[in-house]
Parts: structure tokens; C-alpha cells; sequence
């Protein structure tokens, strides 16, 4: 046999081979390219599953029981005012003490020169003589009656009329006795003096100055006042009136004195809501024997506000106001969200008091993202323990 046709046979079978050989590439190539895009979609749709699960910050509600403050404005007056006007008319003769002057029971402040006053005075004197020497004519008159009443030189009824004209002139005296000690009691009052001890606070009025009788619608001539110790009054939020109660001590700063603070103690409640401000006013006294504070001034009262058994703080970001109510969200053992529905105790601004439907053991967000809803899985982060903490007692801001 010739050798040609067994070359042909096995190039024939060599091509098969790699024939077969390629198709088995190209299978393989193929197999390769799906199962690695089976894997890449496989992987993006985990990582898009992973990036639609939002990420959010827990913490656990704050039970410590700190203290927690109501700061509010008020007003300082002197614990005891005493607003000086003249009993007399007349011109003022001279005073004696200018405003800011330490003044004690008593004093002397000014007097008065009441001319006027003076011949009243003279008047009802002369009245009082003539009356007294009247009554004297009469009863000497009913003592010789009553001397020849015996005798019955006079009648019983000319007896009787000497008795009832001496009657009626000692009447007349003492009219004008009464007269003329009320005129001496209304001279005292050229002398102005201070009620009690106390500081000069204002003086209306100086040499020469005519005075009127009484309070005429003018400012008082003197203003005494009592500032061993203060006054501050405050309207305190209706809802924040039940933790205020008689005996609350509070700290009262002044803009003169920065970084200072006086103590005070709340000693009367109006017991009463104004309907127009929603307020009960309270009364606050602050010692003031050091003479700092000043009447009239502005001031910051900072309620010292005792905290409620049971109560939990959260941060205001916390809570959810929807179709559902006031509600927070809380993050279960399986990072699935759980809505729970709170009721609030107050609301101190930053923080809220959490009265009841919160655990001290519950993880809240401290932020819900919209539309967030129970059984949503959340991925958690920060430290889970962290409790709501302040480096400060946070103070109350009242609404309204």
C-alpha cells in the first residue's frame, strides 16, 4: 500500500481532536463568562439590598435622675416700699436726705411750711377759749341756781334750762377740743420721716416746691424702701406649677454681675392661671444684706425643678409625630425596627421625659429616617450602651 492515504486519515482525526478541543474551550469560555456574571449580579444585588438597609445611631434612654432647671425672667422690688406724700398743703421748707441715703425709723426727710395750717390752728384756739369761757359762765350760773333752788327763788324749770345751757356749752368745748387736737395731729405732718429702716430710693420735690394735701395724681415726694431683702416675681408656665412649691430654691443671676448667682427661695404661689399669659405668679426672696442687687432690676430666676420617679430621657430627634401618634423607634435583639407609642411627661427642650411606653432597656434612634417602619431591618452603629447624657443639667424652656 502507499503511504498517502494513512497521512490522511490522521490529519482527518487531528483535525477532529481539535475540533472537539475547541468547542470544549468555547463551552468552557462560555460556562466560565455566565457563572461569573451569575456571580456579579448575585453579588450587586446584595450589595443594593445591603445599601437600601439604612444606618442608624442608637442609644439607650437616660435614667440617672438628674436635676433639671426652669429658667425664667423676673423683676426685683424692695421687700417693704413705702411711697411718702404730704397730709399738709404748703411749700416745702427744707429736706433733709437725698436719694441713695441710708434713712432709719424716724428720720426727718423734710417739713413743710403750712401757713395756712397755722391760722386754723390759731382759729380753733380762739374758738376753744371762747367756748371754755362760755361753759364757765354757764355753770357758774347753774351752781347759784342750784343754791337758791332751796329756797325757791328760781322755779324747777329756770333750774332745768341753766342745766341744759351748761350742758351744751361744755359740748362746745369739747367740739373745739377735739377741733384743735386734730389740727395739732395734722401739724405733725409738716414733718416728713421715714415709716422704718430702709434707703433713700427717689425724691420728688426741693426747696420751695408747692405741696398739696394727699396723693393728687403726682409722684410721692419720697420713696423709702427695704432692701435688706428682695422680692422677684416670676410667672411660672401653668404646666411647670406643680413641681414649683413653696420652699423651691432657685439661683437668680444680674447682667452687672456676670458669673455670679444669689441665692433664692420661693415663699408665695398666686395659686391662680392668668387666662391671658397662662402663668401663676410667684414670689421669690433674695437676701440682700450685701446691698448688691438693685430695686427695679432685671434678672434670671433658675428654678431648681425636682426630678419624677420613672422618667426616661430621650433626645427630642427621637420622636415621630405621624398618622400613629407620638411614637419612638427601637431596634430589637434581630435589628428589626419596633414603633412604640410614648407619652410625654415634659418637655425640656433638647431632651424629652418620657412618662410611659419606653424601657430603660430599649435601644432608640437617635434620628428615624422617614418613612421608617416596624419590622424594617436597620444596620446599627455607634456603641449601643451609650446612654443620653449631658455634660450640663439641661434647663427647661417653657413653650408658650
Amino acid at each position: 500500500m502507499s503511504p498517502e492515504p494513512t497521512r490522511t486519515v490522521v490529519s482527518r482525526r487531528g483535525l477532529g481532536i481539535a475540533a472537539l478541543s475547541g468547542v470544549a474551550l468555547v463551552v468552557s469560555v462560555i460556562v466560565v463568562g455566565l457563572t461569573t456574571r451569575k456571580v456579579a449580579d448575585a453579588r450587586l444585588s446584595e450589595w443594593t439590598e445591603e445599601q437600601a438597609v439604612p444606618t442608624v445611631a442608637v442609644l439607650r434612654p437616660d435614667n440617672s435622675g438628674r436635676k433639671t432647671t426652669l429658667d425664667l425672667p423676673g423683676r426685683l422690688e424692695a421687700y417693704a416700699q413705702a411711697q411718702l406724700y404730704a397730709r399738709v398743703s404748703g411749700y416745702l421748707k427744707e429736706w433733709k436726705a437725698d436719694i441713695g441715703t441710708p434713712v432709719k425709723a424716724g428720720q426727718l426727710l423734710a417739713e413743710i411750711d403750712a401757713p395756712d395750717l397755722d391760722q386754723q390752728i390759731m382759729q380753733v384756739q380762739a374758738t376753744l377759749a371762747s367756748a371754755q369761757a362760755n361753759s364757765a359762765l354757764a355753770a357758774a350760773t347753774l351752781q347759784r341756781g342750784q343754791s337758791l333752788i332751796t329756797s325757791g327763788s328760781i322755779s324747777k324749770q329756770d333750774l332745768d334750762q341753766r342745766t341744759a345751757d351748761a350742758s351744751n356749752k361744755q359740748g362746745l368745748v369739747n367740739s373745739a377740743q377735739a377741733d384743735l387736737d386734730r389740727m395739732r395731729v395734722l401739724e405733725k405732718y409738716k414733718r416728713i420721716v421715714a415709716p422704718f429702716d430702709g434707703l433713700l430710693t427717689a425724691r420728688a420735690t426741693d426747696v420751695g416746691a408747692l405741696i398739696g394735701a394727699g396723693a393728687t395724681g403726682g409722684p410721692p415726694l419720697f420713696v423709702v424702701s427695704d432692701v435688706s431683702k428682695l422680692r422677684v416675681y416670676v410667672n411660672v408656665p401653668q404646666n411647670y406649677v406643680p413641681s414649683v412649691k413653696i420652699g423651691t430654691r432657685a439661683d437668680l443671676a444680674v447682667p452687672e454681675y456676670s458669673g455670679r448667682q444669689f441665692n433664692a427661695t420661693v415663699e408665695a404661689s398666686a395659686q391662680a392661671v392668668d387666662p391671658a399669659s397662662g402663668t401663676t405668679r410667684m414670689l421669690l426672696v433674695v437676701d440682700n444684706s450685701t446691698g448688691a442687687l438693685m430695686t427695679g432690676a432685671y434678672a434670671n430666676v433658675r428654678l431648681q425643678l425636682p426630678q419624677p420617679d420613672n422618667i426616661l430621657n430621650i433626645p427630642a430627634s427621637a420622636l415621630i409625630f405621624d398618622q400613629g401618634g407620638l411614637r419612638v423607634a427601637t431596634v430589637d435583639d434581630n435589628n428589626r425596627v419596633v414603633l412604640k407609642e410614648i407619652t410625654l411627661s415634659r418637655d425640656l427642650g433638647k431632651e424629652i421625659e418620657v412618662g410611659a411606653g419606653l424601657n430603660a432597656g430599649d435601644r432608640v434612634i437617635e434620628s428615624p429616617p422617614d418613612g421608617i417602619a416596624s419590622g424594617d431591618r436597620v444596620r446599627v452603629v455607634g456603641d449601643p450602651e451609650t446612654k443620653l447624657k449631658s455634660a450640663t443639667d439641661q434647663p427647661a424652656k417653657p413653650r408658650g
